[in-house]
C-alpha cells in the first residue's frame, strides 16, 4: 500500500455536506488513515466566486497514480462537479497532492501537486495531519512550505455559523 496526501475543495451548494460526501465516497477505494480539520479560504486566482472550505485526507492505496486519478475524478463526477474554466467554482475539487514519494509528470497527472507550495488552503491542513511529510521533489516539508506562506487570513479554521 502506498500513502497518499489529497486536498479536497467545494465552493458550491453546502460545501461542508459536499466535503463529507467526497470523504465517504474516498472510503470505497482508499484506506483513509486520517481528515484534517476544515479551513475557508478566500478563491485564489480568479477571486469573483464563493470562498472555499478545503480539507487535506491521508489514505493508503494499492492504486497506480494513474488508476487513483481516474477513480477520484468519477467520485467528482458523481458527486456532482460539471466541466468548467479552470480555477471556477466547483462543488467537489480532490487533487493528489503526494503519492508516496514518487514524482509523477504526464500530460494528465503531476504529483507532487505543481500549485500546493503557494496555496495556505492545501498546507494549513496538510500540516495538521501530515506536517512532516517532505516533498519528494524538494525534499521540503509540510510545516517548512507552511511556514514560508504569508497567510494574513487567507485561511483560516471553518467554524459553522
Amino acid at each position: 500500500m502506498t500513502p497518499v496526501l489529497l486536498g479536497l475543495g467545494s465552493n458550491l451548494g453546502d460545501r461542508a455536506v459536499n466535503l463529507q460526501a467526497a470523504i465517504n465516497g474516498l472510503k470505497r477505494f482508499l484506506n483513509v488513515t486520517a481528515v484534517s480539520p476544515i479551513y475557508e479560504s478566500d478563491p485564489m486566482y480568479e477571486t469573483e466566486q464563493p470562498c472555499f472550505l478545503n480539507l487535506v485526507a491521508a489514505a493508503e492505496t494499492a492504486m497506480t497514480p494513474a488508476a487513483l486519478l481516474d477513480a477520484l475524478k468519477r467520485l467528482e463526477t458523481r458527486l456532482g462537479r460539471l466541466p468548467t474554466r479552470v480555477n471556477g467554482p466547483r462543488v467537489i475539487d480532490i487533487d493528489i497532492l503526494f503519492y508516496g514519494d514518487r514524482v509523477v509528470r504526464t500530460e494528465a497527472l503531476s504529483i507532487p501537486h505543481p500549485g500546493m507550495a503557494e496555496r495556505a488552503f492545501v498546507l494549513a491542513p496538510a500540516s495538521d495531519i501530515a506536517p512532516d511529510w517532505p516533498c519528494p521533489a524538494t525534499g521540503r516539508r509540510v510545516r517548512e512550505m507552511l511556514a514560508a506562506l504569508r497567510l494574513d487570513g487567507a485561511v483560516r479554521r471553518y467554524a459553522p455559523a
